[in-house]
């Protein structure tokens, strides 16, 4: 499974982006898609996940009810809508598949590159 994360960028502080990570290769209806970050000088870290076939959702309490979860089958895509942003989501945000439990590091198999995303005024 090859996975690219794309659509990172500069924002002010309350500005939204949306993130997509598209899957291309032995994609499954069974792997578990999720998004990480990580923030110069800390570990990767949980940020959202959703069941690829089943919808479920799961999110960092950091970032639940601001950040959105969502995929496209038809398009093998996942991504990801982050409102009202703050400067401490600033980080480099990793896409991933694997399995449960969801929130976990090492249950995802596959990564993508990564995409930098910068709350600033």
């Amino acid at each position: 499974v090859q996975l690219q994360a794309f659509g990172g960028g500069l924002v002010q502080p309350g500005g939204s982006l949306r993130l997509s990570c598209a899957a291309s290769g032995r994609t499954s209806s069974r792997y578990v898609m999720g998004w990480f970050r990580q923030a110069p000088g800390k570990e990767r870290e949980f940020v959202a996940a959703i069941s690829w076939s089943h919808s479920s959702t799961y999110y960092a309490d950091s970032v639940k009810g601001r950040f959105t979860i969502s995929r496209d089958n038809a398009k093998n895509t996942v991504y990801l809508q982050m409102n009202s942003l703050k400067p401490e989501d600033t980080a480099v945000y990793y896409c991933a598949a694997g399995r449960f439990p969801a929130q976990v590091l090492i249950s995802y198999d596959y990564w993508g590159q990564g995409t930098q995303v910068t709350v600033s005024s």
